[in-house]
């Protein structure tokens, strides 16, 4: 039988089933469910690489330091992404290892961390729009601001929050280390939350930028450069809607490249 090669690119907010419901325990319950259709999937002989979201735990990252401000030096955005990369793809990781041993299925699980390139031109960084972090009032938003630099917005009425850019994904920079695990076998962890956002200088150089990837925008991306079969988005509803949430919402059965 021919091997197909799947994304499966699992949202962030997935893990998190009730708002009220975030701890690490709580987060790793619902992998562990997850992962179950995943194996489903290898057991009837799909090759799987397993990208992930990180929205909601980098947030708690960048609200721990915040909190501990006075204590500890606060972390760069990328290197938030990529604790949540080795957070969560070792959840992933683990879970996906003991339920393959239940089934008697032998196969490798490698969570990578991924470095994803973007553009220092990208549009993007002249108009951050992505809200990161926690709710703050006006006066503290405004003080962080002209102390940190932020670019600041308010989130539907909630409170304000900083607002960093979400530039386009250019090249996945371990993709030749992904297609050689892929090729002894592995089930890989990669790309998580995006990648870590990267640019690159004349001299080959890489270095990290505070911003954000779109996780499906990605996974996009290395699916189309592994020329894998299929991309596989799992969401929390039914299917895809326009004016999602509205009186005029209306669900999509199929649509065409118009």
């Amino acid at each position: 039988m021919n091997k197909h090669l799947a994304v499966v690119a699992v949202g962030g907010n997935a893990l998190i089933a009730h708002e009220e419901k975030n701890s690490i325990p709580d987060q790793y319950r619902a992998v562990e469910q997850s992962v179950i259709s995943i194996v489903d999937m290898i057991e009837a002989g799909w090759d799987v690489v397993l990208t992930h979201g990180n929205g909601p735990q980098v947030g708690f990252i960048l609200r721990r330091s915040e909190l501990a401000a006075s204590e500890v030096a606060p972390v760069p955005l990328d290197y938030a992404v990529g604790d949540t990369q080795g957070a969560i793809g070792y959840m992933f990781q683990k879970a996906l290892h003991n339920q393959l041993a239940i089934r008697g299925i032998n196969k490798p699980v490698v969570a990578i961390v991924t470095q994803t390139l973007v553009d220092a031109s990208d549009p993007a960084f002249n108009a951050p729009s992505k809200p990161v972090g926690a709710f703050l009032d006006h006066a503290t938003a405004l003080q962080r601001q002209h102390t940190l630099g932020w670019t600041i917005a308010e989130d539907a009425g909630r409170g304000w929050r900083r607002t960093v850019a979400s530039p386009l994904p250019k090249e996945i920079v371990e993709l030749a280390t992904i297609k050689n695990l892929l090729a002894q076998g592995c089930i890989v962890i990669a790309c998580g939350g995006g990648g870590i956002p990267v640019i690159r200088d004349a001299n080959q150089q890489i270095s990290g930028i505070e911003a954000v990837i779109d996780k499906d925008l990605a996974s996009a991306l290395l699916a189309e450069q592994l020329a894998a079969d299929l991309l596989l988005i799992p969401t929390g509803v039914d299917q895809v809607a326009i004016n999602f949430g509205t009186p005029n919402q209306r669900w999509l059965n199929e649509l065409d490249l118009e």
